[in-house]
């Protein structure tokens, strides 16, 4: 398996960072950074609508040879790597 992080984005800083962070801005060595904007709510939900659906409607569209044939390829990337 390749050593990838599993989030997406920055992440969270670390707490030393932030402080780092927050003594310069307290100390007018650094501009206080913009908050990120908000996400629409209705869009998200409407995302992750689709997102649940579309993975079954594909799965069910698949015929069983074909299913076959991704595992097949799947398996083979996965063992010509070791």
């Amino acid at each position: 398996m390749p050593n990838k992080s599993t989030s997406r984005g920055r992440g969270k800083p670390d707490m030393n960072v932030r402080a780092y962070e927050t003594m310069l801005i307290a100390t007018g060595q650094m501009e206080k950074p913009e908050p990120e904007p908000e996400k629409n709510p209705a869009a998200v939900t409407l995302g992750r609508l689709g997102g649940l659906r579309g993975g079954k409607a594909r799965a069910d569209k698949l015929t069983p040879e074909y299913r076959k044939a991704i595992a097949a390829k799947a398996a083979k990337a996965r063992w010509e790597k070791r």
